[in-house]
């Protein structure tokens, strides 16, 4: 790599790392979002497609230039049509908010397809959900639980939440409560309120354990110091049974 396209690639990371974007830390200061913008645009008119994916989330946050969800789109599309999972996966987020292009669920279930078909796991939870509220494609518990599972087994909490209720519920799978505690337990070790509100109900009911209204409360509680609501009215519920 010549010192040139070094030089490109620090900067673009720098910018991404600022825009929360990758975990690692180089050593320069946090960037000037408007000198990064016009080196990504530069490399993004070339057919760069990590430069086109910056570009796009920089107009989609208004970084280093003017917020503009239409040329988000533009540029995502660029890097989504280059087969760029993050650039797909974005694409489909904008079509599904119906940002900088008309609302089109079809259209959000095709990119996010692309981007989980190379095991981009958020991807593949999107992907899930439109399967489970039946949005852009017909309604179907088996391929929810399809893609809830192949983005719970790269250890993505909500996935792992949701495929738990789907064992609890016994939807697009047979009703199995070990499972459901078993995707519970690895969702609320991430700090999953909704998994942990589920833990709750579990106990509150006695599905898969033994009745526990304390215990209930207990997870109810947790579910409601994480910022879930739910967690909270539950919580308040068995407070005021004097549990």
């Amino acid at each position: 790599m010549d010192f040139k396209m070094n030089k490109l690639l620090k900067k673009m990371m720098v910018a991404l790392l600022s825009l929360g974007l990758v975990q690692a830390v180089w050593a320069d200061n946090v960037p000037d979002f408007k000198e990064t913008f016009q080196v990504a645009k530069q490399e993004a008119e070339q057919g760069n497609a990590l430069a086109q994916y910056l570009l796009g989330v920089m107009y989609a946050k208004g970084q280093g230039v003017r917020q503009d969800y239409a040329q988000a789109v533009q540029w995502y599309r660029k890097a989504a049509e280059q087969g760029y999972a993050q650039a797909q996966y974005n694409l489909g987020v904008m079509y599904a908010q119906g940002q900088g292009v008309c609302q089109d669920y079809a259209q959000a279930v095709q990119w996010y397809r692309k981007a989980a078909e190379q095991g981009y796991a958020v991807a593949q939870y999107n992907l899930g959900q439109m399967y489970r509220e039946g949005q852009g494609v017909r309604k179907d518990y088996v391929e929810a639980v399809k893609w809830y599972r192949k983005a719970a087994e790269q250890g993505y909490g909500l996935a792992q939440s949701n495929l738990g209720v789907m064992y609890k519920e016994g939807q697009g799978v047979r009703q199995n409560y070990a499972e459901a505690i078993k995707w519970f337990r690895k969702a609320e070790e991430q700090g999953n309120a909704l998994a942990q509100y589920n833990f709750g109900v579990m106990y509150a009911n006695g599905e898969g354990v033994r009745q526990n209204y304390k215990t209930a409360k207990e997870w109810f509680d947790k579910a409601c110091d994480n910022g879930l609501q739910q967690g909270c009215d539950a919580y308040r519920k068995l407070n005021q049974a004097g549990y």
